[in-house]
């Protein structure tokens, strides 16, 4: 080959390789950012936050990657004969995927110090759940409050008066109807059974029924109407007796209201308000069919010297019978309430006259229920956090027993790993336990003062 050639050759190679790098370098000068940027990603990629070491920390602390991303997160604060539901979603699907997770990031970064893979496991394990129980817990109010505990002469409470309660019943045929299966005669001596039950130890008791005798014919009016007794005289509640006594009459005749009024007032005549607290309580169905003018028989009560007040359950009465009755509940100073049903009876009879009964019978402290319900708000709360705590240090523990045994990590890795996620698990479990104690604490110390209060009143007034 000759000189020429051989030169030719050699300046088309040097072209060609001058050539290449001027592309290489117009690529990078066009796209200066590309290698920075694929840099950056494997710097973010690789980048794991320092794990929380302070209860503030660690409350503020989100879900680890891995949680969030394949677990549902309530999982992990079930407790009891549900928790075997996590267990289960930890065996079957979540370990084997952060096992992998795990082996594939210590193989790529080696000879890790124990704070560093601690780090690294709380970011993909941690509980995501601390924030939400622990603001509740903070917060958490046992809600007991402190009843009103009325002072001074009332007519219902003062020790100096006794109490006398007229239960008035409507034994007309119209209470042969039925609801539920049961006529409304049944299902109001039912409900009278349980309120009587629960009136004060001293009071006095009677029970008038009206209409018992005769039928609802025009034949039997005058028979039926003039049929008011006081099946259990006026005196200290018997339970034996009483019961006899509401069992006595069934529903018949006519309705005489305005003359069951009456009678309950000749039998007050002799309890003057001075010395007495005087109520009536009345069950009807329907209207005054005697001709009687019941309303004036009420206002009658209110202005004699015994001021007995006059209350009333409708027990489904027509819009002409509830005009009428809440009527006499209003001559009568007293409260009238409508029912349709045998619970809204139960409810009214056994609750809504409770307070007009008096409040040293019916005014209590916190009772058991209250006790009790405020401990299960508090379980509701403490439990899942507590359990939240536990279930993300068993998983880094695992994470821990997984790496030593694949020889990803060293014996003394192991060991401090073991021992920092318990220190962290230690110190937010004292911190949860001992909001919790004072919580316990202030709610016991309530409890008790509210109740001792109550009791010291109660005792004052009888």
């Amino acid at each position: 080959m000759s000189f020429f050639k051989r030169g030719a050759i050699l300046v088309c190679i040097l072209s060609f390789v001058v050539l290449a790098a001027c592309t290489m370098e117009q690529t990078q000068t066009e796209n200066p950012k590309s290698a920075k940027t694929t840099a950056a990603k494997e710097t973010v990629e690789e980048k794991i936050p320092l794990a929380a070491r302070t209860v503030e920390e660690m409350v503020d602390q989100k879900a680890g990657a891995l949680v969030e991303k394949h677990m549902d997160q309530q999982l992990e604060t079930l407790g009891g004969w549900d928790s075997q539901q996590y267990r289960d979603f930890l065996e079957q699907t979540f370990n084997p995927i952060a096992e992998k997770e795990f082996k594939t990031y210590l193989t790529k970064h080696k000879n890790l110090s124990g704070e560093q893979v601690y780090d690294y496991l709380v970011y993909q394990l941690g509980s995501g759940n601390y924030q939400n129980y622990y603001e509740q817990l903070v917060t958490y109010e046992h809600g007991f409050v402190m009843p009103e505990l009325p002072n001074g002469a009332d007519e219902v409470t003062t020790k100096q008066k006794k109490m006398n309660v007229l239960v008035l019943m409507d034994a007309s045929g119209s209470m042969k109807g039925k609801i539920t299966g049961q006529t409304k005669m049944e299902l109001a001596k039912a409900a009278i059974a349980k309120f009587v039950g629960q009136i004060p130890g001293d009071a006095n008791l009677a029970l008038i029924t009206y209409g018992h005798v005769g039928t609802s014919a025009d034949s039997d009016k005058i028979t039926s109407c003039s049929s008011v007794e006081a099946v259990y005289p006026l005196s200290a509640y018997q339970a034996e007796n009483f019961t006899n006594s509401l069992n006595s009459f069934q529903a018949s005749g006519w309705t005489p209201l305005a003359g069951a009024i009456n009678k309950a007032g000749e039998i007050l005549q002799a309890y003057p308000s001075d010395d007495y607290s005087n109520l009536v309580y009345i069950v009807s169905d329907g209207v005054e069919t005697c001709d009687g003018d019941p309303v004036a028989a009420a206002g009658q009560l209110q202005s004699q010297n015994i001021k007995a007040k006059v209350n009333i359950i409708g027990f489904n009465v027509d819009n002409e019978g509830q005009q009428q009755l809440k009527q006499v509940a209003d001559s009568g100073a007293g409260e009238y309430v409508t029912v349709e049903n045998p619970a809204e009876l139960e409810v009214q009879i056994t609750k809504k006259w409770q307070p007009t009964l008096g409040q040293l019978a019916w005014t209590q402290g916190v009772t058991m229920q209250q006790w009790i319900g405020a401990m299960d708000r508090m379980n509701k709360i403490y439990n899942p956090l507590y359990t939240a705590s536990d279930a993300e240090l068993n998983r880094i523990q695992h994470a821990a027993y997984f790496l030593y045994d694949e020889k990803l990590i060293s014996d003394e890795v192991e060991k401090q790993v073991l021992e920092l996620a318990e220190s962290m698990h230690d110190l937010r479990n004292e911190h949860f336990k001992a909001i919790k104690e004072d919580k316990e604490s202030e709610r016991k110390q309530v409890y008790e003062e509210i109740n001792a209060k109550v009791e010291e009143w109660r005792q004052q007034w009888q």
